[in-house]
């Protein structure tokens, strides 16, 4: 059965970094888009970061500069490097995974939390 697994969340304070990872398993991901996703209180869930399987890389403009998102096809695993963070950040971070040419993630962590104090 696929799974993902995410951690690495937790309290910090403005300004400081966040490296939260994603743990697949059940299936190899390597050819799977991979992406991170966030979902703040109150608010709609939007993309973070997006790594596809040939290493192209997307961001949202919001976290562009700040984080950086990686994957270890070895490890069947992926990363998010979070930097600069800001109470803006504060929300439940989740990965996914969609094949390529699908818009669909078909598979969803069941996330953690990220909170940014001022």
């Amino acid at each position: 059965q696929e799974e993902l697994v995410e951690s690495g969340g937790g309290l910090v304070q403005a300004g400081g970094s966040v490296r939260l990872s994603c743990a697949a398993s059940g299936r190899t991901f390597s050819t799977y888009v991979m992406g991170w996703f966030r979902q703040a209180p109150g608010k709609e869930r939007e993309i973070v970061a997006a790594i596809w399987p040939g290493s192209r890389i997307s961001y949202a403009d919001s976290v562009k500069g700040r984080f950086t998102i990686s994957r270890d096809k070895a490890k069947n695993t992926v990363y998010l490097q979070m930097n600069s963070l800001s109470p803006e950040d504060t929300a439940l971070y989740y990965c996914a995974a969609r094949l390529i040419g699908v818009s669909d993630y078909k598979y969803w962590g069941q996330g953690t939390e990220v909170t940014v104090s001022s």
